[in-house]
């Protein structure tokens, strides 16, 4: 007697099992979580509140976040929450538990301090083409999203990932605080920056996310550390935040200097990455004496400018001058070269910009020869002066 045959499967559910397996494939091939760092969060904050910071029934956890345990979704959480070390059990476990590091990263009893270095270690140190941008490009502007794209393909993810390996990268630098907004633009900072700014004892008080708070740019650099032999100390008039000056400041500094000081591999430093705008102290006019190079803007006139322009002046080392091309050159200094930026509006200053940045690059280049003399009214009328540092 013949074997009844079996029922052919339906179309749809051919559909969905290819589906399935394809959606199955991509996520084997992922070398990072498919999610970003905060939804997993949010997960491990959920675990806490309802377990106390002890294991929780996987049937209960998801009872109380009125999620069915079997869902896509909920499944997806805790690969998620597991993959960036928030916390242990699968989708099987008969009970999730946070991990040591999640139970700090959740917890507002913890320091500002130890949250944030446990969300940047979890975040992005721990997931290993996160760990390898970050090394890569720490300190510096962020990079272009196809630059970031090329490099996270070098570090071995597959070109299909890639643009969210970046994404996820780029929201978690963010959420973390190690993505700031310096000078005028995004910036990739280091974790002992980020770490600097926050208290080091002492629970966070009225926090509502896990975002850490990084204060205004306050003793972000210290002397002990300055590589002054590969500084440009930018003079600028500083200002308020949100004042023309400061503003200014930002645009010269993100626009020009900074993308002129890149072929010769100085890191361009500015006084409110050190201390207090407006304020002159021991750090500033170290830099100010020390580094290697010096570019001193002389718009608006500022005192304070022309104070630590004199400084350099004394010790005759390498100095380049900037000016909007509005203000008049002070007739003291107006010897010496000085680049006249016309900032008259959008339209003259934008398609110049590359010019600006060229003619900045070409004095630094001269000013940095070993053999260039440098040209100041003090040794003009002091030649034989001279300055040490004891």
């Amino acid at each position: 007697m013949a074997r009844p045959s079996k029922a052919p499967a339906s179309e749809e559910a051919v559909v969905v099992s290819r589906v399935d397996a394809e959606l199955k494939k991509r996520r084997s091939q992922r070398s990072f979580p498919a999610s970003s760092f905060e939804e997993p969060l949010d997960f491990a904050k959920a675990v806490f509140r309802i377990g106390g910071g002890q294991p929780v029934k996987r049937l209960t956890l998801f009872d109380q976040l009125g999620k069915s345990p079997e869902s896509g979704g909920s499944r997806q959480l805790i690969i998620n929450s597991g993959r960036y070390g928030l916390t242990r059990g699968g989708v099987q476990a008969d009970s999730i538990e946070l991990t040591e590091s999640g139970l700090k990263a959740v917890d507002e009893q913890v320091s500002a301090r130890e949250r944030a270095r446990v969300m940047a270690e979890l975040a992005i140190l721990k997931i290993d083409p996160f760990a390898k941008l970050y090394e890569k490009f720490t300190g510096n502007k962020l990079p272009a999203h196809a630059v970031l794209i090329d490099a996270v393909k070098e570090f071995g993810v597959e070109a299909g990932h890639a643009p969210e390996a970046v994404d996820t990268f780029i929201v978690n630098l963010r959420f973390v605080g190690l993505l700031k907004t310096l000078s005028g633009a995004e910036r990739i900072i280091s974790v002992d920056m980020l770490l600097g700014s926050l208290p080091a004892a002492g629970p966070t008080t009225g926090a509502t996310t896990a975002t850490p708070i990084v204060r205004s740019q306050t003793s972000m650099i210290t002397a002990d550390h300055a590589q002054f032999e590969s500084t440009c100390f930018y003079i600028a008039p500083i200002g308020d935040e949100g004042s023309e000056a400061r503003k200014h400041s930002d645009l010269f500094l993100g626009s020009i200097v900074e993308p002129a000081m890149e072929p010769f591999k100085l890191a361009v430093v500015r006084a409110d990455a050190i201390d207090k705008p407006g304020v002159i102290t021991r750090q500033i006019i170290e830099y100010i004496m020390r580094s290697r190079l010096v570019i001193a803007d002389l718009s608006f006139h500022n005192p304070n400018v022309f104070y630590e322009l004199a400084l350099r002046h004394a010790v005759k080392l390498p100095i380049v001058q900037v000016i909007r091309q509005s203000d008049r050159i002070p007739f003291d200094v107006n010897q010496m070269r000085t680049i006249p930026i016309d900032t008259t509006d959008i339209y003259s200053l934008v398609p110049r910009l590359d010019s600006y940045r060229a003619e900045v690059a070409n004095q630094v280049r001269r000013a940095l020869e070993p053999d260039h003399i440098v040209d100041t009214p003090i040794s003009t009328y002091f030649p034989n002066m001279s300055v040490t540092f004891s």
